[in-house]
């Protein structure tokens, strides 16, 4: 009994939560998301709360079709690395095609972004963690708003709420109901 107890406490202790932003713009956006968590669910980790829908319009480029944009928390084993990859593969499986030629952002079926892994702070050639433009993007910040309004950016140590009261951001953002 003593190992299964002692086992089940150092999962405990390496299990991180993470924070990702759903987005789409294209195509049965809802049953997108749901594929999108079914399969962070078994690849990735737990999937322990997730945010309301937000439509929200296009940032930083030209569409018709606005975005549907969520937040999922998870708790993962993984590294933040590996859970980057998996959610790139993700991506790819849902219909996100990358456009190298293309300068900026468009239009896309699933848009898997880690805006926080737990407090920490990661800084590699592929990651940058916390997302280095959440706090300028209303769209991410609402829902982390919803869900976690007191949790403090490592970087910044200004709370969810804190960061919306600052944010730069104008454009329209709305809660789907």
């Amino acid at each position: 009994m003593q190992k299964i107890s002692t086992r089940y406490a150092e999962t405990l202790r390496s299990m991180e939560k993470c924070y990702i932003l759903f987005g789409s713009n294209m195509g049965d956006k809802d049953q997108i998301f749901a594929q999108a968590c079914l399969y962070i669910n078994n690849r990735c980790g737990h999937v322990v709360s997730v945010s309301a829908a937000y439509e929200s319009e296009p940032w930083g480029f030209e569409a018709e079709e606005w975005f549907m944009n969520r937040l999922v928390i998870v708790e993962t084993e993984l590294e933040p690395e590996a859970m980057m990859r998996q959610l790139l593969d993700i991506e790819a499986e849902l219909g996100r095609v990358r456009h190298p030629e293309v300068e900026g952002y468009c239009s896309r079926t699933a848009d898997l972004d880690i805006l926080y892994y737990g407090s920490r702070i990661v800084l590699t050639d592929c990651l940058t963690v916390p997302h280095p433009r959440l706090h300028m993007r209303r769209f991410a910040l609402l829902p982390l708003c919803e869900l976690v309004p007191q949790f403090v950016h490592p970087a910044f140590n200004l709370t969810q709420t804190e960061l919306l009261r600052r944010c730069p951001d104008v454009s329209v953002v709305r809660k789907i109901e």
